[in-house]
């Protein structure tokens, strides 16, 4: 860490000196043009005005070898990190089923659209900047999608609906979608502070927005595995605990609901600790249910009770995730408030 002091010209204007090193490493001398970020902590970012991750994020890659999973993972990876263009190269041409790979993999993507389709050369790009983009809204929008599927998933499984099931399977690539969007744009204002302030979100906030839509995301894979049981024709839920399931169910949901209200509803510390002590009591009571499981006479339907229990438990612990990155915010903002 280096001082300086702070000097008066002119009777109007505060300068500072710029470290000479820095400057030399940056190509920066008299009549250079620099950014500044005033920051409400008291701090000031200063980047050079040549934006350093241009080249970042534009890339060419060759998927000639590629097998189709290898290529999903890969344009999610490109979109996830923040790149604004991709290059798909196959020198020996593309093959139908290949580009299907593609289109199918920007379905799931916001923003990323398919630019250019050549022989060789398929060209992705993104159409959304972040000045269009609230995280927050974002972030809203992925719990009341969650919350929806979970209890859905959960009706399905009770009463044997299929078509409500296969409804909960679809809306899995809404969450995936939703998810993916607010892992760009937190990813980006990582390293891009014009990021940063388009979102009109601190970095703190685009984190904690970043983490809850993560347990989210989880919790949409629950809901997605218990709508399968209900498509499987030989699982059936016993009578006489289905009363018991839905509601461990509904608490669990109650607890993802109160912990996300302390991040995205101004909710407070004590909204927080209710749900942590909530998630201690569902995690007891389900776990003396599955004991029950251990004398039941049929070992097929107690398996499957087992492993809706477990998904109930874990979505419980990720409420309770959300609750204490919500205790964690209380205590950043607390400093604001002295």
């Amino acid at each position: 860490m280096e001082t300086r002091k702070v000097q008066l010209s002119g009777g109007t204007t505060y300068t500072i000196s710029l470290p000479k090193s820095w400057a030399q490493e940056h190509s920066i001398e008299a009549g250079s043009t620099l950014r500044l970020y005033p920051n409400g902590d008291g701090s000031l970012l200063v980047e050079t005005q040549t934006d350093r991750s241009v080249e970042q994020r534009t890339t060419t890659v060759d998927i000639s070898t590629d097998s189709d999973h290898a290529i999903r993972q890969r344009i999610r990876a490109f979109h996830a990190v923040g790149f604004d263009e991709v290059t798909l190269l196959d020198r020996a041409g593309h093959s139908s089923e290949q580009r299907s790979v593609v289109e199918e993999s920007l379905t799931g993507l916001s923003g990323f659209e398919m630019l250019e389709a050549g022989d060789t050369r398929t060209r992705l790009t993104n159409l959304i900047d972040a000045d269009n983009v609230d995280v927050r809204k974002s972030t809203l929008r992925l719990r009341l999608v969650v919350l929806g599927m979970h209890r859905d998933a959960v009706t399905a499984v009770l009463n044997d609906d299929e078509t409500l099931a296969k409804r909960v399977i679809d809306r899995e690539r809404e969450a995936d979608k939703l998810f993916a969007m607010v892992t760009r744009h937190f990813r980006r204002a990582l390293t891009d502070l014009q990021e940063v302030e388009k979102l009109e979100s601190s970095r703190d906030e685009l984190f904690e927005y970043y983490y809850i839509s993560r347990q989210f995301e989880r919790i949409a894979d629950h809901a997605e595995k218990i709508s399968q049981f209900t498509l499987d024709s030989e699982v059936t839920i016993p009578t006489d605990i289905r009363e018991e399931i839905e509601a461990l169910a509904s608490r669990s949901r109650h607890i993802i609901d109160t912990a996300a209200d302390v991040i995205l509803a101004n909710g407070d510390f004590e909204g927080a600790l209710d749900a942590l002590t909530a998630r201690d009591k569902l995690q007891t009571e389900s776990g003396d249910l599955d004991k029950q499981l251990y004398t039941h006479e049929d070992p097929a339907e107690a398996y499957v009770v087992g492993l809706i229990l477990d998904s109930l438990r874990r979505t419980a612990e990720y409420g309770a995730n959300i609750a204490e990155i919500g205790i964690e915010q209380v205590a950043r903002n607390s400093e604001n408030a002295t």
